[in-house]
């Protein structure tokens, strides 16, 4: 400990920084912990920060890290899958709005009892993709770090429970992780447009300062482009790894110690409030089972407010409908996407307008 305190050069720490980061997403990635590697790096950069080591990413980096995720939420948005949710629409519609409309009461409730300052609690019960939720925060003024720490507490909750309950109810067990070529390459120049649309989008986005741009840039148009038929999303694993990695260092090296006290003093009630949350996504669920006739298993993973990522892991190891779990989150995350801004603005509102009228 004595070399941590004693301020170790740059070198060092970056070196240091990417031992505990491996060990870490190793861990967390052999536990079949989805965006492990994410986690891991988040939570090195958090204890480096918080031995008061001071280290920044590269903005340039972070900004083609956001276009990467991006493009692969586009990656996402198939056709089939966008037609699936306009086809079943009024269930997406009402499961959907079930579950935003207890994330924002829920964080309003927290922002109420001043659990967190300004609008952090609404993002951070955002049931969205996590890793997304936390880039748009803090395009719009919340604290990304208190962001991240709730987020990925319910990614963690959440993907335990449904991990748990998929095991218990699915009638075939989960297959072996298949083989994970890192480096694998299917087009060099489907490739080169993919990293041309997401650092050349996320920067035109930055340079004009449209709010999250660097994230939905990317997004909107890798979406249109793959539906014209434009564009192949190519995104080799090893390069998702490293935008993973660059997204979890960015948020674990803001992290300060005072910021840690506050977020373990507000433990409990973060943790009641996802577990309400969880509680409203299976009462969507019995209702998709009731009325849509949906397997209870399919109707779980459809409505739990965790990641879309998280959720296609475990769906793809089940005896469910993927395709509809699929469409049921990502539906789900594109009306965060579009509204979340809004409520949070509302919410803000709300809580600042409040004292002048009592």
């Amino acid at each position: 400990m004595s070399s941590l305190n004693a301020h170790p050069s740059p070198s060092r720490c970056w070196a240091l920084l990417l031992l505990i980061s491996a060990g870490l997403g190793a861990g967390l990635t052999a536990l079949h912990l989805p965006a492990g590697i994410l986690l891991g790096c988040m939570l090195a950069g958090i204890f480096l920060s918080s031995r008061e080591i001071r280290l920044e990413v590269p903005h340039s980096l972070f900004v083609l890290a956001q276009g990467l995720l991006g493009c692969l939420m586009a990656k996402s948005l198939q056709p089939a899958l966008l037609a699936k949710v306009i086809s079943d629409w009024p269930l997406f519609l009402g499961a959907t709005v079930s579950v935003i409309a207890a994330s924002a009461v829920l964080g309003w409730v927290l922002m109420r009892r001043q659990v967190f300052p300004g609008t952090t609690a609404v993002w951070g019960l955002a049931p969205g993709a996590a890793s997304a939720m936390v880039l748009l925060a803090g395009e719009y003024g919340a604290d990304v770090r208190l962001v991240a720490f709730m987020q990925y507490l319910r990614v963690v909750v959440v993907t335990l429970m449904a991990s748990l309950v998929a095991r218990l109810w699915s009638v075939h067990p989960a297959s072996a992780n298949a083989e994970v070529r890192w480096f694998t390459v299917l087009s060099a120049s489907d490739l080169g447009a993919t990293l041309m649309l997401a650092f050349g989008g996320a920067s035109l986005a930055r340079w004009l300062r449209i709010p999250a741009g660097p994230l939905m840039a990317p997004l909107i148009l890798g979406t249109a482009l793959q539906g014209m038929g434009g564009l192949v999303i190519e995104l080799p694993p090893a390069l998702l790894l490293m935008a993973y990695a660059v997204i979890g260092w960015t948020i674990g090296l803001r992290f300060t110690r005072g910021i840690l006290r506050h977020a373990l003093r507000a433990l409990p009630q973060v943790l009641g409030a996802i577990l309400a949350l969880i509680g409203v996504g299976i009462l969507a669920a019995v209702v998709l089972t009731r009325v849509g006739g949906f397997e209870p298993l399919t109707a779980y993973l459809a409505t739990s407010p965790g990641g879309a990522d998280s959720v296609a892991v475990i769906a793809a190891s089940s005896a469910v409908d993927a395709g509809f779990v699929m469409a049921m989150q990502v539906a789900r995350f594109v009306m965060v996407l579009v509204f979340g801004p809004r409520v949070s603005r509302f919410v803000a509102r709300r809580m600042t307008d409040r004292p002048r009228t009592q």
